[in-house]
């Protein structure tokens, strides 16, 4: 009854939105004024397409979505190469009527293979897309479903979704089991032959039972996905932690007592250093500790005071903008109530008094940009950062940014640069923020994209947690390698595609 109910809502919207049978579907391309800025359109354009890929309508009506990055590119190409600006916009103007009918086949889609959909999100969780060519094989089968949407043949993706999804499951429960299972199995035998028995006991009775627990689970409990998963992440941090704890007890087997203590002395005091506390190493260690532990309340605390009094002063921000515009609207008031003067000569003078206004405005809005522009410049060595403008916005491109091969553990060498870009954001306020993270060419597209993404990912999780900005004002989008700055045939060009970009939505960009 349920998959009835689908195919009805389903096929309702095909009606919505007018397929003909075998006929193409009407494309519905809104007029653009001659007289908009091309670039602000462009720009426009893009953040729609850069929402659309947080929503997966490039993967849930591919063809359409490509067509519409197509109508994009041709207008940058024009953009470039000074081409008319009836074309550029002509260009735009197709990109968003071809985007909005990507739209309508991803609402279909999200309808009728709601099933696969989920299961295919859960298999990528997993790293599915590691398994290779078995992985690819199902991907195609689900490529073929979104087809036959986009080719109005939805009873043929309803026929055969159930088929994907299970699956989709089944290269999850596999992807679960070899890939992190099979790593965890992997470290532990490896601790096991090194000592892990006398070196460290109580850690691999942990990491054992914490596997036994998850293998256990995912055998029995195969449908509670999100619960697998949770657990065979626990083993995997289990069993890393425990190669931590061997290779700190074998550095602690060569060591005096002293030596000991001296180290732990020194990272204490190091940590305090750091935080700007006072030199308490003539003190226990347990206070040295709680010292530490209060700077981090401290900073915490801090961070939340600087929240709060930014958006104390946006508020305060926004009421001196409405006591302006009562004040304008009091003067238009007087102005039309001035005698002798004639309806037209009164709008004439309104729209010359308008017209400044905004010319002022926007002046001073670009001058304040650009001394921000200037000031985020500087914050960064030419060998860390790469700033630049991308039509209203500004652009943040990390060289320095490196990631271990294949993770997106943030090393500890990094942080130092994402304080920088902190800063950098604070610079605008309380900004919108988009991290884009992109890879090479060198492997599967579909790991690349899902490693991009979880990169993308990683730093703006690492934003959240410092108190940069709140949860909704940043977004983390994966491009894999379909964005290179340089080919991919040589070391050094690899090397450049590999980065991760921070693209800072200005004030100007809502003006």
């Amino acid at each position: 009854m349920e998959k009835y109910f689908k195919f009805l809502f389903a096929v309702a919207i095909l009606l919505m939105i007018g397929l003909p049978g075998c006929a193409g579907p009407t494309l519905n391309v809104a007029p653009v004024a001659i007289s908009d800025n091309p670039t602000s359109k462009i720009f426009e354009l893009e953040d729609t397409l850069a929402e659309g890929r947080k929503q997966q309508i490039h993967v849930l009506s591919p063809t359409w979505y490509a067509k519409a990055a197509d109508y994009l590119e041709k207008a940058r190409y024009g953009l470039a190469n000074d081409d008319s600006v009836a074309g550029i916009l002509q260009n735009i103007a197709y990109g968003h009527a071809h985007f909005d009918k990507a739209k309508e086949y991803a609402l279909i889609a999200q309808s009728a293979i709601s099933q696969a959909i989920k299961a295919r999100d859960l298999a990528n969780a997993a790293g599915a897309a590691s398994l290779g060519e078995d992985y690819q094989k199902v991907e195609d089968e689900f490529k073929t479903l979104t087809a036959d949407i986009e080719n109005n043949n939805l009873s043929r993706a309803e026929k055969n979704e159930s088929q994907v999804a299970q699956d989709f499951a089944d290269l999850e429960l596999r992807a679960i089991k070899e890939n992190t299972l099979g790593e965890v199995r992997n470290l532990l035998a490896t601790n096991i032959h090194n000592g892990a028995k006398k070196l460290a006991p109580k850690t691999l009775q942990e990491t054992e039972k914490a596997l036994i627990d998850a293998d256990l689970f995912i055998t029995q409990q195969r449908y509670e996905r999100e619960e697998m998963q949770n657990k065979a992440n626990a083993a995997l941090f289990q069993a890393q932690r425990l190669g931590q704890i061997m290779a700190a007890s074998n550095a602690l087997k060569t060591m005096s007592p002293e030596d000991i203590s001296l180290r732990q002395e020194s990272q204490l005091h190091q940590l305090a250093s750091e935080l700007g506390s006072r030199d308490l190493r003539n003190e226990p260690t347990d206070l040295q500790l709680q010292s530490i532990l209060e700077s981090v309340v401290s900073l915490q605390e801090d961070n939340q005071y600087l929240k709060e009094k930014r958006h104390q002063e946006m508020l305060e921000f926004e009421a001196k903008l409405t006591e302006k515009q009562s004040e304008i609207d009091s003067q238009r008031q007087q102005i039309a109530a001035l005698e002798g003067q004639s309806k037209e000569d009164q709008r004439a003078r309104e729209l010359i008094a308008l017209q400044e206004k905004e010319t002022k405005a926007r002046l001073e809005s670009e001058r304040h940009f650009q001394q921000l522009f200037n000031e985020v410049q500087g914050l960064f060595a030419q060998d860390q950062a790469e700033v630049y403008k991308q039509a209203k916005n500004l652009v943040i491109r990390l060289k320095a940014m490196q990631f271990p091969v294949g993770k997106d553990l943030i090393m500890p060498n990094n942080y130092a640069l994402l304080s920088q870009v902190r800063n950098a954001i604070r610079t605008f306020g309380n900004p919108d923020v988009v991290i884009e993270g992109h890879t090479d060419n060198t492997g599967s597209a579909a790991i690349n994209a899902l490693l991009s993404q979880n990169r993308a990912e990683a730093v703006r999780q690492y934003f959240i947690a410092n108190g940069t900005l709140e949860a909704e004002k940043i977004t983390a989008l994966g491009y894999g390698p379909e964005r290179p700055l340089a080919a991919n045939d040589t070391p050094e060009g690899r090397a450049i595609n590999r980065r991760i970009d921070v693209i800072i939505k200005t004030e100007m960009s809502n003006h």
